[in-house]
């Protein structure tokens, strides 16, 4: 039993972080229709950002937290102005092609940049673990758990109870129809790439004291993030969190009863097992943002 509660509490503190992940992707493609291939690059992002602003400039840890989702969210909105708005009305495949070489041209400048020696991000939690009955957990963890909350709560809210979440909505329902009640789509297009920017870099922020950062942290992060856009259902945000925390469950007990070799494998079999019985994911809706 307490190996159960501990692998459990170990996939919820994971499943925040892939929450995160999961909703920024599907915000982007739930609205914009773009498959953002630099996704990965923005989780990345975030965590050398929070490297260089609290390892290297000393600056306070939750403070260079919050510049670094910011400074996630500068490069989104920098990303979509510069490469997407200019190819609006291209086909699919052009666009693709243009973010897949802009992912291709992030991790290389990271590389450059910062050189491919792994980094490791201060924290000024303390190392012995936090016992709760018969498991424990580490603070920083923790930490990253009660953000992850914040955050998808925050969101929720955003979208849900506020003027611009409602135009977001209305925007991906029916763009002509938003544009003629008034809403812009080009900022609305902006802003919903820079949210999902600053979402991914968040989470690289949250998960680099923990992990150690380098160039291609973001690879396999981005297969994750998409697996769980399709596992919740495309353009669902609530199927996105959802899948998020049942990823990090097939992959926490997995890794626990079975082998840590298989902790990648064990949340991809379980997306072909439950894309065979439902093809569009489990929480797919025919109109769905929110």
């Amino acid at each position: 039993m307490e190996d159960h509660l501990q692998h459990l509490l170990n996939a919820v503190v994971l499943g925040g972080t892939y929450a995160l992940l999961g909703i920024g992707l599907t915000l982007i493609f739930g609205i914009m229709r773009v498959v953002n291939f630099t996704h990965g690059e923005l989780y990345t992002f975030g965590a050398y950002m929070a490297y260089m602003l609290a390892g290297m400039m000393g600056l306070n840890f939750f403070l260079s937290l919050a510049v670094a989702a910011a400074l996630g969210m500068a490069l989104g909105a920098l990303i979509e102005i510069t490469l997407l708005r200019p190819l609006k009305g291209a086909d699919i495949d052009t666009t693709m092609l243009v973010m897949i070489g802009a992912g291709i041209a992030m991790q290389a400048g990271e590389q450059l940049v910062w050189g491919g020696v792994a980094k490791s991000v201060p924290s000024p939690f303390p190392i012995e673990p936090v016992v709760l009955g018969s498991v424990s957990v580490g603070m920083n963890r923790l930490f990253v758990l009660g953000v992850a909350l914040l955050l998808l709560g925050g969101f929720y809210l955003l979208i849900n109870r506020t003027k611009l979440g409602v135009a977001m909505r209305a925007t991906f329902q029916d763009p002509d129809t938003a544009a003629l009640m008034g809403v812009n789509r080009g900022l609305m297009y902006t802003l919903t790439f820079a949210l999902g920017s600053g979402l991914a870099a968040t989470a690289g922020a949250l998960l680099g004291p923990i992990f150690v950062v380098t160039p291609t942290m973001g690879d396999l992060v981005a297969l994750k993030a998409f697996a769980i856009v399709i596992l919740g259902g495309l353009g669902n945000i609530p199927g996105a969190t959802i899948g998020g925390f049942v990823l990090a469950l097939a992959e926490e007990f997995g890794a626990g009863y079975l082998s840590s070799g298989y902790r990648d494998a064990m949340g991809f079999l379980l997306i072909i097992a439950v894309l065979i019985v439902r093809p569009h994911g489990l929480f797919a809706m025919k109109e769905r943002i929110g």
